[in-house]
């Protein structure tokens, strides 16, 4: 696709389905993760999982002929925030509920208007401000908001600023046209970099605990770390941040949804109410914004 031309309907179509996935598999870690916790340290998580990313990825970029090396002080920048934002919110699990973690994490869809306007000087439209509104209104119904405050809340929210700065920044360099292959692969080997000097500076454990908790780092690597971010990557050169924070903010719908359906949770009314506020929100950012007439003289 030239991406110096408007996007065809086929490719927007395709990307919008590709950051529906994102969210989904996303949806589908926290229950998943914090089960894991029991049995391997958080960081150490986080460092196995997007080390096993990267180098799958390495070995597709070496086999390719792709530069390896190109533009990687980017992907450090982007490896930090990742790093502030996986690192917090999956410490933060052990300490609070993955119903306050949703929630708070998915905080970004309001950080985003307001990162973009006060950090990257873009002034989004009312019904883009509107929308963020609304989605964070059906996140509040969806999860039950916040019950107690405490130390997992707080990195949680860490984690939510975090988020809205790795997509705003992802979106900034995609337009810039880099290869999406070989700085989301940079991005994850500099993610494990950082974990695991981290994991040895503060003598915490390497172990996996037993074969189960590998297989959940294993599934971690592969889905929503490789191909969820890839697939973000990728979307993020032709799709707008506002619309791209409001399909992640159904991450925590996807979440009730795999608990209802896998898990055998009861749907509940208010489970229903905010995931229908949340799409709502979607359709709201796609309507044109009313133009100021000016007065005549």
């Amino acid at each position: 696709m030239n991406l110096n031309s408007s996007p065809s309907k086929r490719h927007l179509l395709f990307a919008d389905i590709g950051l529906f996935y994102a969210a989904a598999v996303w949806g589908s870690t926290f229950i998943i993760v914090k089960a894991a916790l029991e049995h391997i340290d958080p960081i150490t998580m986080v460092a196995y999982r997007f080390l096993i990313a990267g180098s799958v990825l390495l070995v597709f970029l070496i086999v390719t002929g792709r530069p390896v090396f190109e533009g990687w002080k980017r992907a450090a920048l982007l490896a930090g925030i990742i790093w502030t934002l996986y690192v917090p919110q999956t410490i933060g699990l052990k300490y609070t509920t993955a119903s306050n973690s949703g929630f708070i994490t998915g905080l970004f869809v309001i950080f985003v208007p307001i990162f973009l306007r006060t950090l990257f000087k873009t002034k989004p439209n009312r019904m883009e401000v509107l929308a963020s509104v609304v989605a964070l209104i059906g996140l509040w119904i969806l999860t039950g908001g916040m019950t107690r405050v405490n130390i997992g809340d707080l990195l949680s929210l860490a984690a939510a600023m975090s988020y809205a700065l790795h997509l705003l920044y992802s979106d900034k360099f995609m337009k810039m046209k880099i290869d999406p292959y070989v700085i989301s692969c940079q991005q994850f080997l500099f993610v494990g970099i950082y974990s695991l000097i981290t994991v040895l500076l503060f003598d915490l454990p390497l172990s996996v605990g037993n074969v189960e908790t590998f297989g959940v780092v294993l599934f971690l690597a592969l889905f929503p770390t490789l191909s969820a971010f890839l697939i973000q990557m990728l979307a993020q050169q032709i799709v707008s941040p506002l619309k791209v924070s409001l399909i992640f903010a159904l991450e925590p719908v996807f979440a009730g949804i795999f608990a209802w359906t896998v898990g055998g949770e009861e749907l509940l009314l208010s489970g229903a109410i905010g995931g229908s506020l949340i799409f709502a929100a979607l359709i709201i950012s796609g309507l044109p914004a009313k133009k100021t007439v000016p007065a005549k003289s």
